[in-house]
């Protein structure tokens, strides 16, 4: 009896221990388990993450697309404006009434008729004699050797009171002034001359048209 009792002993003894060996091979797979389940979520976490990131970043380079299409479109219509191709910028502080812009290669300073003249008039102001000497002083400092055209312009109106025989003469004279005034400023007499245009090339109104323009030629213009 007791050999039998034994063995039974054994055989339970055997049976506990291979019961406490899967417990703790199943404790085992659950913590691989977790760990597993874990891991998914922070490489999915990761792949979130870096989606988001990707996501931005693409938003960010439709940003500067945009940004570089604006750029070059205000670019090209900076190139085609006549003030930009002479840089009105680097010509300091204009007088008011005077705009700089561009005719082909030439340089063009154009001074409001009203602000040189008196209606019907060709002497010079004095506050538009002051104004021609700083426009002598830029010419003197910009361009020291090139020729320098004074073109006089005036409205399409036909002279009647003011004792002028046309337009012409009196753009001519107007021209003359300016140019004169110039060369007492310092331009040499030798690289300057005056031209009349009279109502040739209108402007958009009468006093728009009325104008003088020094035309810094271009080499060989």
């Amino acid at each position: 009896m007791s050999s039998t009792f034994g063995r039974r002993g054994l055989v339970g003894i055997v049976g506990i221990a291979l019961g406490a060996i899967a417990l703790g091979g199943c404790g085992s797979s659950s913590k691989k388990y977790d760990m597993a389940v874990a891991e998914n979520e922070e490489l999915r976490q990761r792949v979130v993450a870096l989606q988001a990131a990707k996501e931005t970043s693409d938003d960010r380079l439709e940003q500067l697309m945009r940004e570089n299409e604006e750029l070059a479109g205000a670019l090209d219509s900076s190139s085609s404006r006549p003030s930009s191709a002479s840089g009105s910028d680097s010509y300091g502080d204009l007088p008011a009434g005077v705009t700089i812009g561009s005719r082909g290669g030439d340089v063009v300073l154009t001074v409001a008729g009203d602000v040189l003249f008196d209606s019907g008039k060709a002497t010079l102001k004095e506050t538009a004699k002051r104004d021609v000497a700083r426009i002598a002083r830029i010419l003197q400092q910009r361009h020291p050797t090139s020729v320098i055209r004074v073109e006089g312009y005036t409205d399409g109106d036909p002279i009647r009171k003011s004792g002028w025989k046309s337009n012409e003469h009196l753009s001519a004279e107007r021209a003359l002034a300016v140019e004169e005034e110039l060369v007492r400023s310092g331009v040499d007499n030798a690289r300057i001359y005056s031209a009349a245009f009279g109502p040739a090339n209108q402007r958009g109104s009468k006093q728009e048209s009325r104008r003088v323009e020094i035309v810094v030629l271009a080499p060989g213009g």
